[in-house]
């Protein structure tokens, strides 16, 4: 960590109000996308455990709106909490407010940071140890829409316009396959034909948003096992985290991400696509969960689209990869030559596995509903 680095950080934490003084900070987690530190701070002989982040604002371009989003969510769920006789300082994020009664700063070099209060005795995962985890995870973000039920979803802003508004991602798509500025189109002709055929399906849930058939929900969009903080005494997840991308939405894409990401059987990059196929146990698990976690909170409408929610996001983020492949690998990551049409294949494997298992998933959803 370089000098310029630390004091921004020693800058960012001189203008949050953290009690004690600072003993020591070091990088925590496994996010990639902000900078996030465990502070230490000691008060005579007590310690104070904080977490203190630098907000990427070249990918969150509105930090001020994001912060007023997770400040109004974490008040709400702290009420609950509360009327609940649950503990609000492990059950939900608590902002370190600056000097000057803010939920962020600003450092001399316009980096905006902000602190939270660390919680303790809880680990995140980064993968599915077992089985409870991934119900775990199915119950937290469960729990955390029938906590939110009530929130008025219509005054959140988009932390990232049309995240999951799956039909502008197909316009988008067809732009770069018009496009085609890498001249990659000839060799993705399988895959861009699977997308079209598909083309009919991809209003499906954003139809039914504007017909009023599914109603606006706070939603998390990143429903990774990686954004639970699990207990470690009791095993049972306490505390949804990464609050960055809630946003009006709907639930049926919380669900369906989660689906996508932990009942594959396969890496999110696996070449061989043999091995990629949908869990049924995996997918049986995380909807007991979820609907558990619901208990009653949503529509019967909501329920039945389930496992249309896991197949749209599927193919959504399927279409991202190969958005990104064909305009020249300018958003995610790669690692290797062709990583992102080998995301994209992937997906569009677990997107088949679903179609062929389409009859059970529906049976699995109807099964758990009845108890």
């Amino acid at each position: 960590m370089g000098d310029a680095q630390c004091g921004k950080i020693r800058e960012a934490i001189d203008l949050l109000s953290f009690e004690g003084e600072p003993i020591s900070w070091e990088r925590y987690g496994s996010g990639h996308i902000n900078d996030t530190f465990r502070l230490v701070c000691r008060d005579g002989e007590k310690e104070h455990l904080y977490i203190l982040q630098r907000i990427n604002h070249e990918i969150f371009t509105d930090p001020v709106s994001l912060m007023r989003n997770i400040a109004g969510v974490t008040s709400f769920l702290r009420e609950k909490i509360i009327a609940q006789g649950g503990d609000p300082y492990r059950e939900t994020l608590n902002i370190v407010k600056s000097r000057d009664g803010k939920d962020y700063v600003t450092d001399s070099d316009g980096n905006y940071w902000r602190g939270y209060l660390f919680i303790s005795g809880a680990t995140c995962f980064d993968k599915v140890r077992n089985p409870d985890d991934f119900y775990q995870s199915g119950k937290a973000f469960g729990h955390f829409q029938r906590q939110l039920a009530e929130y008025p979803a219509e005054e959140l802003t988009e932390t990232i316009v049309n995240f999951h508004n799956t039909p502008v991602r197909l316009e988008t798509f067809k732009k770069a396959v018009e496009e085609d500025v890498c001249g990659r189109a000839h060799l993705v002709q399988k895959e861009i034909q699977f997308v079209m055929d598909r083309e009919q399906d991809m209003g499906l849930a954003m139809d039914m948003l504007a017909k009023g058939e599914l109603p606006l929900r706070v939603t998390h969009n990143d429903t990774k096992l990686n954004n639970i903080m699990i207990d470690d005494k009791t095993g049972q997840a306490i505390c949804i985290i990464d609050l960055d991308t809630v946003m009006p939405g709907l639930s049926i894409f919380d669900f369906g991400d989660s689906i996508r990401f932990g009942a594959n059987t396969a890496e999110e990059d696996e070449t061989d696509l043999t091995k990629v196929s949908l869990s049924v146990p995996l997918f049986e698990i995380y909807t007991r969960g979820f609907l558990e976690g619901c208990a009653g909170s949503l529509t019967e409408a909501e329920v039945k689209m389930l496992p249309q929610g896991a197949r749209l996001m599927t193919l959504e983020c399927g279409i991202r990869f190969l958005t990104d492949y064909l305009s020249g690998d300018t958003y995610f990551k790669i690692s290797r030559e062709k990583h992102n049409l080998d995301r994209c294949r992937t997906q569009f494997g677990l997107v088949e596995d679903m179609e062929k298992k389409w009859g059970e998933m529906e049976r699995i959803v109807e099964a758990v509903c009845k108890g």
